[in-house]
């Protein structure tokens, strides 16, 4: 199924350990389509890739944004490494840009821009810009908790502010 590409459609993903969370965008103030999709049982790149396949089909988006994980980019475990370039070749097979962005990078933008130096200071700023999202800001985590996967959804967006702000000159 190749529908006709939407010239605006950025679709950003964040790999976790457990699927992968992803914020589909028209424009930096709207986001269309967010979730995370839990992935359990064996072999979870492949059923990565099948879930990504079908969002791929159902939106054709003009770019996808991703995680960098080279060994210069953020410290990922090998299987969400290997999915990534296999997400990155299945995008560009179809004719998808494919932009990468480091964590590092990442955390000194919204520092600069907006004082936020942590994880959760990220999220909250996001959940301020895009209030559509607000609901899906996860509580703040105690030392003890793991991390929610809904972070996700913020850690996608993130990746997806960089973007824009590398070709809109921001919000």
């Amino acid at each position: 199924m190749n529908k006709a590409r939407r010239e605006n459609l950025i679709l950003s993903l964040y790999l976790q350990t457990r699927g992968f969370a992803f914020v589909l965008f028209e424009g930096w103030e709207m986001p269309i389509d967010w979730a995370v999709q839990d992935v359990r049982g064996l072999d979870k790149n492949a059923q990565c890739l099948k879930r990504i396949r079908a969002l791929l089909d159902l939106h054709n988006p003009r770019v996808m944004v991703l995680q960098e994980t080279s060994e210069d980019g953020t410290r990922r475990a090998m299987r969400i490494r290997n999915l990534n370039r296999n997400v990155a070749y299945l995008a560009e097979a179809r004719g998808i840009a494919v932009r990468t962005y480091a964590r590092s990078g990442i955390r000194q933008s919204f520092t600069e821009r907006y004082g936020a130096t942590s994880k959760r200071m990220i999220a909250d700023t996001i959940a301020n810009e895009l209030p559509d999202l607000a609901l899906y800001l996860p509580p703040a985590r105690k030392p003890w908790m793991s991390e929610h996967t809904r972070m996700g959804i913020f850690e996608a967006a993130a990746l997806a502010w960089m973007y824009f702000q590398e070709t809109e000159g921001g919000s």
